[in-house]
């Protein structure tokens, strides 16, 4: 870790990273804009797998002293990860042909016909207690009625991938045992709320004491304000339709991996063995925390909280390996770790780089089964559009311990 102050800054950046050329331009620009907004305690962050996003860095947290800044949350709130291991060994499994290919081919193949990936959404509505709870409770959410037809939306979207890098993946962990990992978030309920408020943020942004510019992408709502309150508590309800929808799918997965076990092996296992437990957690979101003597609203966007003893996923990309971790509670990142690998290439830079059929032969050439409906796209997720997973989690030994380290075997991509 090394910290940057300077001319630009009016609060130091604390980087866990070798060295400033390990960071984009635009990246820092933008942490210099965070460095420099009024109600930043202590200092800013940028994780290792740090990069540049709209407005707020990604990897990038602050913590801020009675404001909160609905794009330093971003669109994807609650965006996070899932996992769950079992006893089932990998090696005894994977060679197993099935009417629909191997063992593994088969799991991918329903996982992907049973659960809506990419703009799809399912076509009946779904049992959520999340939204259930919602309607008992309007009276918190009806004060921005251009919002609250998005719950009723969200029965048809819980439980369901998306696009970009989201993922349901079956993976092989060092010890050769089959892990269940998701990486979704709030899908499109979750976007409208940060584009809503940050609308208002931005409309309100001169009645404050100090006026953010317009062009950092960060305009704030001060939490004692009915403005603040209400995206509070939207935020709120996004990240815990993202916890839901993770939860839905992991137990879906998990139906499947039971149902071709049961029907191609005679394999006694369990799915849910005790030595990680079930993990679920968000890496876009704000939270009110206790850090260095003030309560503050810790921003977290492509971060992860890592409390001493608390359990997180770090992913790679597709025919990578990711990792479970254990926070170690480091105050200085405000108990923060990565989100994940961390762009090298944008989608964009990804597309024009690698082309369709070079990344499908790689994940042929390393045994990785893909599950696609439309591979126009694949290249924008080549593992080579990320950064070494194992660099970043070198750079933040400080931060988490890895308790698995698990490989791609089969994966789901919108």
């Amino acid at each position: 870790m090394f910290t940057i102050f300077n001319e630009k800054t009016k609060k130091s950046i604390k980087v866990w990273l070798p060295d400033e050329s390990h960071i984009e331009k635009s990246c820092l620009e933008q942490a210099y804009n965070l460095s420099n907004l009024p109600f930043v305690h202590k200092w800013v962050c940028l994780m290792p797998d740090t990069h540049t996003g709209m407005g707020m860095p990604i990897g990038g947290i602050i913590a801020a002293k009675g404001a909160i800044i609905p794009n330093a949350v971003g669109v994807d709130i609650g965006c996070g990860m899932a996992f769950v291991g079992t006893d089932i060994k990998v090696a005894e499994i994977k060679d197993i042909k099935t009417g629909s290919g191997t063992l593994i081919q088969g799991m991918i193949g329903e996982i992907l016909r049973n659960i809506p990936t990419g703009f799809n959404k399912h076509k009946q509505p779904q049992k959520s207690k999340v939204l259930d709870l919602a309607r008992n409770t309007m009276e918190k959410y009806r004060p921005n009625p251009e919002l609250c037809k998005h719950i009723d939306l969200g029965f048809y979207q819980v439980g369901s991938l998306g696009g970009g890098n989201h993922f349901i993946e079956l993976q092989e962990d060092d010890e050769g045992y089959l892990g269940i990992m998701v990486h979704s978030g709030s899908r499109n309920f979750g976007k409208q709320v940060c584009d809503y408020f940050n609308d208002v943020a931005r409309k309100l942004n001169h009645k404050w004491p100090e006026e953010i510019p317009h062009n950092w992408r960060l305009s704030a709502l001060p939490t004692d304000s009915k403005e603040g309150q209400q995206y509070i508590n939207w935020m709120t309800l996004a990240l815990d339709f993202a916890a839901e929808n993770r939860d839905k799918m992991l137990a879906e997965t998990e139906n499947i991996v039971r149902k071709w076990m049961d029907k191609y092996t005679s394999i006694s296992y369990t799915i849910g063995n005790e030595d990680v437990g079930r993990v679920n957690c968000h890496h876009n979101y704000a939270a009110l925390e206790h850090h260095y003597g003030k309560d503050v609203w810790v921003h977290r966007k492509g971060a992860t909280r890592a409390g001493a003893g608390e359990r997180a996923v770090i992913p790679g990309a597709m025919g990578s390996y990711s990792y479970v971790v254990e926070g170690l509670g480091n105050e200085e990142s405000f108990c923060s770790s990565s989100h994940g690998a961390g762009r090298v290439y944008s989608r964009k830079g990804a597309m024009a780089e690698f082309s369709k059929d070079e990344v499908i032969q790689d994940l042929e050439e390393l045994g990785v089964v893909l599950g696609k409906h439309n591979k126009r796209d694949v290249a924008e997720e080549s593992r080579f559009a990320y950064k070494n997973i194992d660099e970043v989690m070198g750079s933040q030994k400080d931060l988490v311990k890895p308790l698995k380290k698990l490989k791609t075997i089969g994966v789901v991509k919108g």
